[in-house]
């Protein structure tokens, strides 16, 4: 199984060394001094689930690798068009490309650039991140992918991916006949927790503390199951119990990765993730005043990082 990850950071990199070490043959796809890193000493993970090396081919040229059986397509939301672009020599007759990204328009737009038979969608569950050029730092969750057809068909190929997923060490995989989903469900966590961090910009544990603001995380999570349910989506009943139990458990002193990116001048995934619930909610009448709030309070700190102010 030859596998490339397109976006070889903290997600991508621990998941495609996980899949290495099942005897895929893995090729990451990264850039700058992180790249340099992997071509010189290999990829390191440090991660609570057993500490690892690897020395896998590492290039920024797609070319180079040319086509394979999947595509871990794990780069940034606004990134998501452009890369698309890039990646086509990675793109095969039969290639699967699996998008394991945040925000709710990814698969569509890989479908316009790749075709909509290459793309699946899917969702990651970790807290991974590159601790320094070439080295991974795993350090918590369930380290687990929950991907599928995008017309939920249990496909060959999807379940040969499976297959390998759960023949991997330091790994779980689900296999889902419903991955749109399984997007909304992952939205409204990622939209309660980092909307939260990055707009009162207190980490989680304070957040839990302050009665209005964990009401408004609480709140945050039921308006995007109430757009999803307005778009045809039946998410789990008790979705808002499961993500507040599940917050309530997390590092207090985490933040998120929009909090990081807002206060580190790096663009932002505000579109990809409230815009898009923005988006929704607009078409199908729903109210969304918490949402609405987040983004007003976001988005011109993410215009500013946009243009590098």
């Amino acid at each position: 199984m030859k596998v490339a990850v397109f976006g070889a950071g903290g997600v991508g990199a621990y998941f495609g060394g996980r899949l290495a070490q099942a005897g895929a043959d893995v090729h990451l796809i990264a850039r700058g001094d992180h790249l340099a890193a992997l071509r010189e000493d290999g990829l390191r993970v440090e991660s609570v689930d057993g500490d690892f090396e690897l020395d896998l081919p590492a290039t920024d040229d797609p070319e180079e690798v040319g086509a394979c059986d999947y595509v871990l397509f794990c780069v940034k939301s606004f990134d998501t068009a452009a890369a698309a672009e890039q990646a086509r020599p990675l793109v095969g007759a039969d290639t699967a490309v699996v998008s394991l990204q945040n925000g709710l328009d990814n698969e569509g737009k890989l479908a316009a650039e790749l075709g909509e038979d290459h793309v699946m969608g899917g969702v990651a569950y970790i807290f991974s991140t590159i601790e320094s050029s070439g080295v991974i730092e795993h350090t918590g969750g369930p380290a687990e992918i929950v991907f599928g057809e995008l017309d939920g068909e249990r496909s060959d190929r999807a379940e040969a991916l499976l297959a390998t997923c759960e023949s991997a060490p330091g790994m779980e995989a689900t296999l889902s006949e419903n991955v749109e989903s399984e997007l909304w469900e992952k939205a409204a966590l990622i939209c309660a927790q980092a909307g939260m961090t990055a707009t009162v910009r207190l980490p989680l544990g304070e957040i839990r503390e302050t009665e209005p603001a964990w009401e408004m995380y609480r709140r945050l999570i039921e308006e995007v199951i109430s757009v999803a349910a307005a778009s045809g989506l039946d998410l789990p009943y008790d979705l808002r119990e499961q993500w507040t139990s599940f917050a309530a458990d997390l590092d207090p002193d985490s933040y998120s990765s929009l909090h990081y990116d807002m206060t580190h001048g790096k663009p932002m995934e505000l579109e990809a993730l409230h815009g898009a619930v923005l988006e929704r909610a607009a078409e199908h009448g729903v109210d969304v005043p918490m949402t609405e709030a987040v983004y007003a309070v976001l988005s011109p700190w993410a215009k500013r990082n946009a243009a590098g102010e």
